[in-house]
């Protein structure tokens, strides 16, 4: 079966950082989408398997508006400490609101003193990232994955 609008994908991958080969993700768990435009994953993922099949191998290198964006400078924040929730260390992470008022999830990357230093930057935004791929199961989506825009069952989406 070709990969094409409304079917399950399954792919192994890797991913690396394009600039320093740094190993990202080794995909340990293969990932699972639903091929369309349903945003299950990165557009010029979906544009290079576009009618493929099972076996298909492909590296991609996608420059960061392709996968998680540049860096927006105005997603760092530095709040008091007597604002901060206990327990929370650097790398772990908390929701606030971005300057729109809207939900915003920001890591922690320091705390210096009275301050606590966040970002709501992606950690990958701003990278070059090279994927590895290879097709590994393509069936037709059921309609009730259609219907809810995700792939459920092993590896996909739960409820």
């Amino acid at each position: 079966m070709n990969i094409q609008k409304d079917t399950a994908v399954t792919l192994r991958f890797k991913v690396t950082d394009a600039t320093t080969g740094q190993l990202i993700d080794e995909g340990r768990t293969p990932m699972v989408y639903l091929h369309g435009g349903y945003e299950n994953t990165f557009p010029k993922i979906e544009e290079a398997l576009e009618g493929k099949t099972v076996g298909f191998q492909a590296t991609l290198h996608l420059q960061p508006e392709d996968a998680f964006g540049q860096r927006d400078e105005s997603l760092l924040r530095t709040i008091p400490k007597t604002e901060f929730p206990p327990g929370v260390k650097v790398g772990g992470q908390l929701e606030g609101r971005n300057d729109q008022g809207e939900p915003q999830v920001y890591t922690v990357t320091k705390i210096k003193g009275p301050q606590v230093l966040l970002d709501g930057n992606h950690p990958l935004a701003g990278k070059s990232l090279k994927f590895a791929l290879t097709v590994t199961g393509v069936r037709e989506a059921t309609a009730e994955e259609i219907a809810h825009r995700h792939v459920h069952g092993e590896h996909g989406h739960h409820h």
